[in-house]
């Protein structure tokens, strides 16, 4: 009989997944009237100079971003890419660091446990110095 193998719990890019659509579902309900002004002007060039609409057109966007990283980071789960897993990890602590200095009434706190859970999982094949 053989031994059962354990496979690595795959969550991170599942996490990242949902921040994603709540993002999205959050741009929805809030600038809904400021989408529909989008949209009504006919999408191309609807933004122009205008700061709010594209404070909202990056918060959409930003959205979309976040699912295409847990897309990446759930393949990387599933073949086992801990480095790559790690590097990312790396910059998202620093992007969540930086977005909580700056707003820290926002989402960024929602991909800090992913963002530590990449490190950690990256720690595991991080490469041993050699002692000189």
């Amino acid at each position: 009989m053989q031994a059962a193998t354990t496979k690595p719990r795959i969550w991170i890019g599942h996490w990242l997944m949902g921040v994603a659509a709540l993002h999205t579902v959050f741009a929805a309900v809030v600038f809904g009237k400021v989408l529909r002004t989008m949209a009504e002007r006919g999408l191309f060039n609807s933004v122009g100079t205008d700061p709010l609409l594209g404070a909202v057109t990056w918060f959409v966007l930003c959205g979309f971003v976040l699912a295409l990283l847990s897309l990446a980071v759930t393949a990387l789960e599933r073949s086992g890419q801990t480095v790559a897993l790690r590097q990312l990890g790396f910059g998202l602590i620093l992007l969540c660091g930086l977005g909580i200095v700056l707003m820290p009434a926002s989402g960024f706190w929602l991909a800090i446990v992913p963002a530590l859970a990449m490190l950690r999982k990256g720690a595991t094949a991080a490469p041993q110095m050699a002692s000189a």
